[in-house]
């Protein structure tokens, strides 16, 4: 393991010495906001230094979930809000510049008016695109309250899911980040692909 992510997991278990379960929440709003503190890091270990090594129930894995899920949900907000006042404006403003015209607004707009829930809800359970979904669905103006339900319930699955592993592995909680950091950079290229397939489609949509 390189320096880097040890000096990040050295953070997260001193913020759970002083804060315990505060501190999941702070860490996965943290995260959530493009800041490197990977959940795939944080919620394991929550599950064994916070559950684990203080031999409470199994139970309080949902109470990890909880604290976890409430935490992205809190960053999701800002980001969505961010979007919402101010990114929406700037998109309408300056979006030609960007190769986004206002009927591409519009076309998200009904597109995640149809089916934004299951895209967020989805992404939530993903690495990586977790975070970023908060961005379309705040441009798009996601309707608030299915956007919070939708984020809050994936998130809880995921931070819950997490938790559990690092429970069950107790020490060798950093597997899960082993056996998971394979897919960020097949993620990543999914997300390139379909920006470069759009910027390919973007011409064809002005001559329509």
């Amino acid at each position: 393991m390189g320096l880097p992510e040890q000096a990040v997991i050295d953070f997260i278990e001193n913020i759970y010495i002083s804060m315990q379960w505060p501190g999941v929440v702070a860490l996965m709003a943290t995260e959530t906001i493009f800041v490197p503190l990977p959940s795939e890091i944080v919620m394991p270990l929550a599950g064994w230094m916070l559950i684990k090594e203080r031999a409470l129930p199994i139970s309080y894995i949902l109470v990890a979930g909880g604290y976890g899920a409430l935490g992205s949900t809190i960053g999701a907000i800002l980001i969505y809000i961010t979007c919402v006042w101010g990114g929406r404006p700037l998109l309408e403003k300056y979006g030609k510049y960007v190769l986004i015209s206002r009927s591409d607004l519009t076309q998200a707009d009904q597109w995640f008016a149809k089916r934004g829930s299951w895209a967020v809800f989805i992404c939530r359970l993903l690495p990586v695109v977790r975070s970023l979904i908060s961005l379309p669905a705040g441009i798009a103006r996601m309707h608030p309250l299915k956007f919070l339900i939708y984020t809050f319930t994936g998130s809880f699955i995921w931070c819950t899911g997490l938790a559990y592993a690092g429970y069950q592995l107790g020490e060798h909680w950093e597997q899960i980040r082993t056996v998971m950091r394979p897919f960020d950079p097949i993620i990543i290229t999914l997300v390139i692909v379909l920006i470069g397939y759009y910027l390919y489609q973007y011409p064809k949509r002005q001559r329509q």
